[in-house]
């Protein structure tokens, strides 16, 4: 059996072009792109899910080995890759917020731990949320619709096509603005009332000056923080299915629309 070297390129091209557009989306994905999954383990379901996915991808195109083009095809996968994940990862990251303004308004933003998914200092709560998140994630097969998500994406935008238009790029960084009125919303009911508790105790300083409110304001403000995260947690659901569309929606629209 002979092999020619133009073969060999094309097998080769056919097999690493997708890694790297698998890789990266691994690398930067909710879950499976956090620090508590070792690199090495990622790499192998890149690889793993390469492997899966190449014989209903669309047919690659050829390019050679060291050139100019193929360098810029690797990069646009690279890059596609990491914007699909960054793009879940908002997700994430607006549940963490949230929980985060709740518990600066109502102190219990002194406890704080290290987050083992991304190796920074976030409250208790906070993490209480990104766990509470990532459960609900996977019970909702998630990762499946992830998967799904990047085997779609060959065929909306195939390798060799050009790269994200500037107002997809502009649209991904105006989601940041998103992540933050998300946040709000989830938090704003327990703001609320952690306000009007705020502002009583200022009119009962007025009525009172001798009423040493700090002893009295600060243990209250927090129990009512707790009471506020357990009325929270029954309807966080209801919050997360609706931030999860809103991201999967645009997703499907940052990918142009399948032809035929």
């Amino acid at each position: 059996m002979f092999v020619s070297l133009a073969e060999l390129e094309y097998w080769v091209g056919a097999f690493l072009l997708p890694l790297f557009r698998i890789g990266s989306f691994f690398m930067a994905v909710p879950i499976i792109g956090t620090q508590m999954v070792p690199v090495r383990v990622r790499f192998g379901l890149a690889l793993a899910m390469t492997l899966i996915l190449i014989p209903v991808l669309p047919e690659m195109p050829t390019y050679q080995g060291l050139s100019l083009d193929t360098w810029i095809v690797i990069l646009n996968q690279i890059i596609i890759g990491t914007m699909l994940g960054f793009t879940l990862q908002l997700l994430f990251q607006t549940f963490i917020a949230g929980a985060q303004m709740i518990a600066m308004q109502s102190g219990l933003g002194f406890a704080q731990m290290t987050d083992p998914s991304t190796g920074i200092q976030v409250v208790v709560v906070a993490q209480f949320y990104s766990m509470m998140s990532m459960l609900l994630f996977l019970a909702m097969n998630g990762h499946l619709v992830m998967i799904e998500i990047l085997a779609q994406s060959f065929y909306a935008l195939p390798i060799g096509m050009n790269i994200f238009s500037f107002d997809v790029v502009m649209r991904i960084v105006l989601l940041v603005s998103w992540l933050f009125s998300a946040a709000l919303l989830m938090a704003l009911p327990a703001i609320t009332a952690l306000l009007i508790i705020n502002l009583s105790f200022g009119i009962m300083t007025k009525a009172a000056p001798q009423l040493n409110i700090f002893a009295i304001g600060f243990p209250f403000t927090m129990l009512m923080g707790l009471i506020m995260h357990y009325v929270n947690v029954p309807i966080f659901y209801d919050h997360y299915v609706r931030m999860t569309h809103f991201i999967l929606d645009f997703i499907q629209s940052m990918l142009p629309p399948l032809n035929g």
